[in-house]
């Protein structure tokens, strides 16, 4: 299959790789210029904007964007629109709320697929998780690609109508924020505790059988393997986007109690005061899963 891939940051450079290893012709464009010659010495066919990405597709485009949720969506879809027509895909994987998702399909004239993404750097080696939402017939349609882009069959599904990807993948990020904050408070705990523990040994252990052995904990036994136990050069300030704030507006709407997420995402907002050690935790693991910038200590 023919793939247009719009965006080459580092989700949008494994998408691209993935597809190719997976045996898919792939044409790519980015505002970064360097971006596009690094992937054309890797075998994808360089674009120099979206509308010569779109000329080079054939006459059924299939375009996945991945570029950062808002205007540049927009942006691109506006340059795509005027060579689309009701038999193209346009896949949206990013971070998107998914109202905007719902809103963006109704005003294309192609299938609109919105597709979550979950996995960070680390899907180069193993794939993404894909939550897509969209017309049944586009999932189909594309899940060859998505096989390859995923872990695998298993590693994506249709979650329902136009919405629905984007909606799985924003409450998916709610309970990463909560989980990060669980461990983060755990190792607090221990760190300031009645003994002087060896935390990555800790980390490793709970990774080898553990009852809440994960990859977020082996991303723990990483940051104190690289960073020290005290993780004394990391600040306790936690960036973040938009999702774990819509996820908690989304329980207000639904009634639905979420007290750890909203714990977590007030925690995050508290970072900017005194200091935590659970903080600087949750700061180094951003880095281990998705390879924001570590926030550094004074």
């Amino acid at each position: 299959m023919q793939l247009g891939v719009v965006g080459l940051g580092r989700m949008g450079r494994i998408v691209a790789g993935r597809a190719l290893d997976g045996g898919h012709d792939v044409v790519a464009f980015d505002m970064d210029e360097q971006a596009v010659a690094a992937a054309a010495e890797v075998g994808v066919e360089p674009a120099d904007s979206v509308s010569d990405l779109a000329e080079k597709l054939g006459s059924e485009k299939r375009v996945w964007l991945m570029v950062p949720a808002g205007d540049a969506v927009d942006a691109a879809l506006a340059d795509l629109e005027p060579h689309l027509d009701s038999g193209d895909i346009v896949v949206d994987g990013g971070n998107s709320h998914f109202e905007a998702s719902v809103r963006r399909a109704e005003g294309t004239g192609a299938a609109y697929l919105d597709c979550g993404t979950s996995g960070g750097p680390a899907g180069a080696e193993v794939g993404f998780s894909l939550m897509v939402g969209g017309p049944e017939w586009a999932y189909e349609e594309l899940t060859p690609v998505f096989d390859a882009v995923a872990t695998g069959p298993a590693g994506h599904d249709r979650m329902g109508p136009v919405g629905a990807g984007h909606y799985v993948k924003m409450i998916h990020n709610g309970v990463e924020y909560a989980l990060m904050e669980t461990y983060g408070e755990g190792f607090e705990l221990l760190h300031n505790g009645r003994y002087d523990l060896d935390l990555e040994s800790v980390a490793r252990t709970w990774n080898n059988g553990a009852v809440i052995r994960s990859w977020l904990l082996e991303l723990c036994e990483e940051a104190f393997a690289e960073e020290g136990g005290d993780l004394e050069s990391v600040a306790d300030h936690v960036a973040g986007g938009s999702t774990g704030t819509w996820t908690v507006e989304e329980a207000l709407e639904q009634e639905v109690p979420v007290p750890l997420i909203y714990t977590a995402l007030a925690e995050r907002f508290g970072s900017r005061a005194d200091g935590r050690f659970a903080r600087r935790l949750a700061n180094r693991l951003r880095y281990g899963f998705g390879r924001h910038e570590v926030a550094r200590s004074e």
